[in-house]
């Protein structure tokens, strides 16, 4: 499921904006962007992530400025001292007007004299309660987005949970009639490859090859199982809370299982065109299950 949030911070030493992007994954994957240092500590922002989404892809943008102040930039008066001591003991006896001043002034861009301000540290652990808390805010916003989707979601596994469930009820109304749908068609063919001929066929010889069929082609078990995972099917969509989006996929695998197995066996039109409905709800409910957390 997709979901957007963000989060933003403000202070005289921080400005930050924490943006979240979720989108559709079987599996959940986390990558962190942004400002330094936040963007190599993905371990950190995946345990917060973790705590209320197990499926997803989600990027997480941290932007983080802290506005320079006086406190920032520094002399380093022992430095700048040596640099004007050896500046004047090269110029012992030179009279040239003011390059000694000149030189002393070029000496405060030599190495070491000052401190720009992004040599100063920036150590995360003062500001990552800020930044976790904007994080979990941004996260509940996604969250938000998410549940929404979710119900969408769930409204239309349920359709179409309904549409193979009424598939099924025709299967099971036309189980009684399969044998005498085989018998008729047989006796059928028999008078067709019959005709003009003296032949005729005995009674007992239809009866057993209809009760071969009957047999093979029993389904009765496996509409009975099939029924059944639809009811676990329900179940798991209204009580499971652990991992639910993985269960209803097996469960779909094994409705699959039983809907292939009744079509190969059956043999009988009027329940080909069921499993055939069925198979194509199927598909659609196993594209969104991966999406289901």
């Amino acid at each position: 499921m997709t979901g957007f949030g963000e989060a933003n911070y403000s202070s005289d030493t921080l400005t930050l904006t924490v943006e979240i992007r979720a989108v559709n994954n079987r599996h959940l994957k986390v990558v962190v962007r942004g400002s330094d240092p936040y963007h190599l500590l993905e371990p950190e922002f995946e345990k917060l992530v973790r705590r209320s989404m197990r499926r997803g892809s989600v990027q997480i943008y941290v932007h983080a400025i802290r506005p320079r102040t006086t406190s920032n930039y520094r002399i380093d008066v022992l430095t700048l001292q040596t640099y004007v001591r050896q500046i004047r003991e090269m110029l012992e006896g030179d009279t040239t007007p003011g390059l000694e001043a000149m030189m002393i002034a070029q000496a405060m861009h030599l190495p070491g004299v000052t401190h720009e301000p992004h040599v100063v540290d920036r150590s995360h652990d003062h500001d990552w309660p800020i930044v976790e808390a904007k994080t979990l805010e941004a996260l509940n916003c996604v969250q938000q987005m998410r549940q929404q989707e979710g119900v969408a979601m769930a409204r239309e596994l349920q359709q179409h949970q309904a549409t193979m469930r009424a598939a099924l009820v025709v299967i099971g109304e036309e189980l009684p009639r399969i044998a005498e749908h085989y018998r008729s068609r047989l006796m059928e063919r028999v008078r067709i490859a019959l005709a003009g001929t003296n032949v005729a066929i005995e009674p007992k010889d239809l009866i057993r090859e209809v009760a071969i069929y009957s047999d093979r082609g029993d389904i009765a078990e496996e509409v009975m199982r099939l029924g059944s995972h639809l009811d676990q099917f329900d179940q798991v969509m209204e009580h499971e809370v652990d991992s639910p989006g993985k269960k209803l996929e097996f469960i779909a695998q094994e409705i699959l299982r039983e809907v292939n197995t009744i079509g190969s066996k059956a043999n009988d039109i009027a329940i080909s065109r069921q499993v055939v409905e069925i198979k194509s709800t199927l598909e659609k409910v196993r594209e969104l299950l991966p999406n289901v957390e």
